[in-house]
């Protein structure tokens, strides 16, 4: 198992939710951490946090990474580093039929071709034994949230392809959660939220959903094993057994 001591890990996405609590956990065991994301004031929020918590200190960087020129601008910027993790990807419920192009567009782009770049751009930084880390997803089927699930099928291909094409080098995995409560659904009613989080309870075989510390530990771990690649694990309390 690799040694997270003094590694440099960037979380693009990790101002809050499960991001900021992979920070957390890599700040624990001694590693460097460097947050990208798009909200200034919730990075100098996580930035104070971290750096109160754990005494060191932890580099920020305001970035939209669907803008693709600020983001080969910004991986420009960035020295080698030892393990990347992208967050990125926005959602949407509903099938095929009902939705606007507009929107399947938005939510295929973000979730893979998005992450498609940052893994492009990242392979050019990884160092030697690294990883990159993407964000998936379970717990739907295309007919209940058609961009969403054909993203995280395009994602997991990402996997599969950039894991062969940068062995042995450095490895590639991804990370599947179904719904959890984090702070990704800020803005939501909460009234809906609740409908939704009852109604995965009760779909979900463990009859409940995971935390957060649940989900950013599987980040972890994938840093830490060395001999996984390609693969994405679900973490969805065997929501899709059903």
């Amino acid at each position: 198992m690799a040694d997270l001591k003094d590694k440099r890990v960037v979380i693009i996405g990790g101002s809050s939710g499960i991001g900021l609590d992979i920070a957390k956990l890599v700040l624990a065991k001694g590693a460097k951490v460097h947050l990208a994301g798009r909200h200034s004031d919730r990075l100098a929020t996580a930035r104070v946090g971290l750096e109160g918590e754990f005494d060191v200190e932890v580099k920020t960087d305001c970035i939209d990474a669907h803008d693709f020129v600020a983001l080969e601008n910004w991986f420009s910027t960035l020295d080698g580093f030892d393990y990347l993790v992208s967050m990125v990807g926005d959602v949407m419920g509903g099938g095929f039929i009902g939705a606007s192009i507009d929107t399947i567009r938005h939510v295929m782009e973000s979730k893979f071709l998005t992450n498609v770049r940052i893994g492009q751009l990242a392979a050019e930084k990884i160092t030697q034994g690294g990883a990159i880390i993407f964000t998936s997803g379970t717990g739907g089927r295309a007919q209940d949230a058609c961009a969403s699930y054909v993203g995280n099928l395009g994602i997991n291909a990402l996997v599969e392809g950039l894991a062969v094409e940068l062995a042995p080098n450095a490895r590639v995995n991804a990370v599947s959660p179904t719904w959890t409560l984090t702070t990704f659904w800020r803005d939501m009613p909460t009234t809906q939220v609740t409908e939704i989080k009852t109604h995965f309870e009760q779909t979900i075989p463990l009859g409940r959903t995971a935390t957060v510390r649940e989900l950013a530990s599987t980040y972890v771990y994938l840093m830490e094993n060395d001999f996984i690649t390609g693969q994405h694990i679900a973490v969805d309390g065997g929501i899709m057994l059903g």
